[in-house]
Order: structure tokens, then sequence, then C-alpha cells
């Protein structure tokens, strides 16, 4: 699994609206700026978030994005779901069923399975307030 660019941008996005939203909406080409990230590729990304309901848009010249809940109530797994699809580490579990021909015999599949249950119980275990308050920390 690689979480691809625009994964990665969508988190970089929905934490920037998070910390400058106080101010009203925010305008995709102050994120843009702020970031460094093509305000076209934040335009797909912030439509893709607006249709799943993750954030409300307002046009116009006072306009731009709002988070549509509370930070805490966002979780990384949900924002990456949103713009990636699937975060299955293998093609045969990316389905709601594995249509792998093999998967009855398959000596690797107990292997991916757990490795996605721990990837998502992780994703799902972290907010969007705990990476924008820097709550994280890796492990040496």
């Amino acid at each position: 699994m690689k979480i691809s660019t625009k994964g990665r941008y969508a988190l970089r996005m929905m934490i920037d609206i998070a910390e400058h939203q106080k101010d009203g909406y925010v305008a995709l080409k102050d994120i843009a700026a702020r970031q460094e990230i093509s305000k076209k590729y934040l335009e797909q990304i912030a439509l893709h978030l607006s249709q799943c309901g993750m954030l409300r848009a307002v046009r116009g010249y006072q306009g731009g994005y709002m988070l549509a809940r509370n930070t805490e109530d966002y979780t990384v797994a949900e924002i990456l779901d949103a713009v990636e699809g699937s975060l299955a580490p293998v093609s045969c579990l990316e389905g709601a069923s594995n249509e792998c021909p093999r998967a009855a015999g398959c000596k690797t599949l107990p292997l991916w399975t757990e490795l996605q249950r721990i990837i998502m119980d992780y994703l799902s275990s972290v907010t969007l307030l705990d990476v924008a308050e820097g709550r994280l920390q890796t492990r040496a």
C-alpha cells in the first residue's frame, strides 16, 4: 500500500482548513500558497471531500471551504478513503468480497488480511485534530 500524492495533499488541505477556518471560509488560493500545492489539484481534492460531506463550500468573493464537522470528528482513515478509495495492501482485498480463485488455499491471504486490519485500526484511531496538533510521535 502506498498513499498517493492525492491522499497526502488531502490530509494537508484538511489540516490547513482546520487551522485557518476560525476566520471564516478558507480560500483554495490561500491553501495552495501555504501548502505549495497547485490550486487546480486542490480543486479536484476539494470536490471529492465536498461530495463526501467532509467540507462545506461557498462560492464568491468571501467563499472558500470549511470543515463540515469538528476537527476531532474526522479520522485519517476516512479522509484517505474519500480520495484514495481502497487502502488494501493487495488487490484481492479491495472489494467487499474476495473474488480471487486462489483465496481458499492462499497461504499469504491471512498475512495481508491482518496487515490491512492493523493499518485501518491505526488510521481509524488517529483524528484530524491529533495530526493538526502534532500529537503523534514516531518510535525510534
